[in-house]
């Protein structure tokens, strides 16, 4: 049995409702026979996913044929011990996991991260993430690693949809909604359900352009 492996943030694992990451909706879209493991986790950056030893089960049990998919960036940029700079240590920490997977005979993948929903003026929308996803968008060229841009798909999805229906996607919470927020919650980093499992069908169509991922995958999804 081949597996799809999964490493990330929030915005990837799989969350306890109403959060969800889009690697929560994945399984549905994979064909019988394949299993997803979700290793993601809340606030995490490439760094400190393997700091805290969250990469070892991977290292254990990632094998030939398996899929390795990996998304960070949204919290590299934080000033803390997670941080790491998008030209020199961020692009280390990610050549890492590319080239433990290719070690196995595994397919790695690298993501850019998902788009924060922060609109302005006019319809447009802030970039944000500063330089990770550009150093992202190079190494993946540098070294023939296969590339999904879901910085720029999820940003091209929202600026479709508009402020509006875009707000559709991500958590928010009326005063007295849930007790873990008692003010009320407008979140434009992390999404619902239905936010995830729309954002995971771009992620389904990016990996349906390589034949090794689009063969993981439900052919009626």
């Amino acid at each position: 049995m081949n597996t799809i492996f999964i490493i990330g943030d929030s915005t990837v694992e799989d969350n306890k409702p109403p959060f969800r990451g889009w690697g929560w909706a994945l399984p549905r879209y994979v064909r019988e026979g394949v299993r997803v493991r979700n290793c993601a986790l809340s606030g995490r950056s490439s760094r400190s996913f393997r700091a805290e030893g969250l990469f070892a089960p991977v290292e254990q049990e990632l094998s030939a044929g398996d899929l390795l998919l990996i998304q960070f960036g949204h919290n590299d940029e934080k000033d803390d011990e997670r941080h790491t700079d998008p030209d020199t240590t961020f692009r280390e920490e990610l050549w890492k996991y590319c080239a433990f997977a290719l070690s196995r005979g595994a397919k790695p993948v690298l993501f850019t991260p998902v788009s924060r929903r922060f609109f302005v003026g006019g319809g447009s929308m802030l970039y944000t993430h500063g330089e990770y996803p550009r150093a992202i968008r190079e190494l993946a060229a540098e070294k023939g690693v296969l590339l999904c841009d879901l910085k720029k798909d999820s940003r091209e999805l929202y600026l479709s949809l508009g402020e509006e229906k875009t707000a559709e996607l991500f958590v928010r919470l009326r005063p007295g909604e849930n007790p873990d927020f008692p003010e009320g919650h407008d979140d434009k980093t992390h999404f619902n359900e239905y936010g995830a499992d729309q954002i995971c069908r771009l992620v389904v169509a990016e990996l349906r352009r390589d034949p090794e991922c689009a063969a993981m995958l439900r052919k009626d999804a």
